[in-house]
């Protein structure tokens, strides 16, 4: 009953033939996932996507950083955006993954950055979903639009002595089914106010020299992403665009699940 409810909450009714029709991939061609959630979520909003992947053959990391989601009881005032490098940087070295596609949405675009600066041997491309990459010595909130960074900071409130981020309607993030919008609703937490305040530390320009494809989502487009395309198509990545809103991983999981996999 759970795997039905989360068919029909990611993607309606034709969820459930795309995911019993997915063929199988040969061993060749099978692909290490790990797939970074954006802010407010945790690796829980990567499921309807992780599940057709995963159906398909090939291995699919989900990790949740430190302070949020399922892991909401370890925020504390020291949790920053190295915290969340190191979550994943740690989580690839326990689980001895090599060859991976590094899928990174929103704010995991950051996190995706200083992964690939730390551990690049151990990644073979990166996607970055509707996704802005960093640069070195800038923070989220300095790289966001005024306009953005006002209503973050507006949201701010105080959780055990910890300063965090209020999450918004998920309706903000591009949905409208009144389904898909309840369940992110309730799953989304607070992000720690450090996160977005510490700069990103790269060696290099973000993504280094692996393949990378930005994928920007369209329907409708977070105005505030524009940079972080406008900067993958002049600096020669892979573009593509997904007729849907910015969480394209609840809202249209086959068809982003088929575009990670090409």
């Amino acid at each position: 009953m759970q795997r039905r409810t989360l068919l029909h909450l990611a993607a309606g009714t034709s969820a459930a033939a795309g995911l019993l029709g997915s063929t199988v991939v040969r061993a060749a061609d099978r692909k290490t996932f790990v797939l970074l959630h954006g802010a407010f979520h945790g690796g829980w909003c990567w499921a309807p996507v992780a599940e057709r992947l995963r159906a398909q053959g090939h291995r699919v990391f989900t990790p949740t950083f430190t302070g949020v989601g399922e892991r909401a009881h370890l925020l504390s005032p020291t949790v920053d955006l190295n915290t969340f490098i190191q979550d994943v940087t740690a989580m690839v070295e326990a689980e001895e993954l090599r060859g991976i596609t590094l899928v990174a949405h929103s704010f995991g675009g950051y996190v995706a950055s200083g992964v690939i600066d730390r551990i690049p041997e151990r990644i073979a491309s990166a996607i970055y979903l509707d996704a802005p990459m960093g640069s070195n010595g800038v923070s989220v909130l300095g790289e966001a639009p005024a306009d953005v960074r006002q209503a973050r900071l507006a949201a701010a409130d105080v959780i055990n002595g910890t300063r965090v981020i209020t999450p918004p309607s998920s309706t903000a993030f591009g949905l409208s089914d009144v389904a898909q919008v309840a369940w992110v609703n309730r799953r989304m937490t607070p992000m720690p106010l450090r996160a977005y305040e510490m700069p990103l530390a790269l060696s290099g320009p973000p993504g280094g020299k692996l393949p990378k494809c930005f994928i920007r989502c369209v329907d409708p487009a977070l105005p505030n992403i524009e940079p972080s395309a406008r900067y993958a198509r002049e600096h020669g990545w892979n573009y593509s665009e997904l007729q849907t809103g910015h969480d394209a991983m609840v809202s249209m999981p086959d068809k982003l699940a088929e575009m990670l996999v090409a």
